[in-house]
């Protein structure tokens, strides 16, 4: 079984508000498919990270986002994270307001996940990204987890 790290953006779109963008409802659409389908067949994990992201916002949203990832396993903090971030900071020269992105890759990275799920396609599943964080990750010893969207786990099956 793999073992997925599920960041913020998979909770936002199962639990959002209403809008008519047509690329946010097939997103949604495609989460939940995966989310009633698929999910059973990963480990699921989130961090604290997560935690903090979904709680924030529109309260009542906050709180269907917290009961819909209830069970799922936090991964406990380990202060050799926090210097795995700081270098993905430095290498991409990514701005200040992008640290929990860069929290989201050092936690599957230490924790050695096979995937981060995510719908952040500017700052985490995207291709030059993850091009530059797998040849990093290689300088640095770390294995790099597959990022990617439920999309991309939907029609997985072992043995096609």
């Amino acid at each position: 079984m793999y073992n997925v790290y599920v960041e913020t953006t998979i909770p936002s779109y199962l639990v959002g508000k209403r809008t008519d963008n047509i690329i946010i409802l097939g997103h949604r659409q495609i989460t939940s498919e995966w989310w009633q389908r698929r999910r059973k067949e990963y480990k699921l994990f989130i961090s604290d990270v997560v935690i903090e992201e979904i709680s924030a916002g529109n309260p009542s949203f906050a709180e269907k986002r917290i009961e819909l990832l209830a069970g799922i396993p936090v991964l406990d903090y380990n202060p050799k994270i926090e210097p795995i971030a700081a270098k993905y900071m430095r290498h991409f020269s990514f701005p200040d307001k992008l640290f929990r992105d860069v929290f989201h890759i050092a936690y599957t990275v230490y924790y050695e996940m096979d995937f981060l799920l995510t719908w952040n396609c500017k700052h985490l599943a995207n291709a030059h990204i993850k091009l530059e964080l797998a040849r990093f990750n290689s300088r640095l010893g770390f294995r790099t987890p597959e990022i990617c969207t439920p999309e991309e786990l939907l029609d997985f099956h072992k043995g096609d």
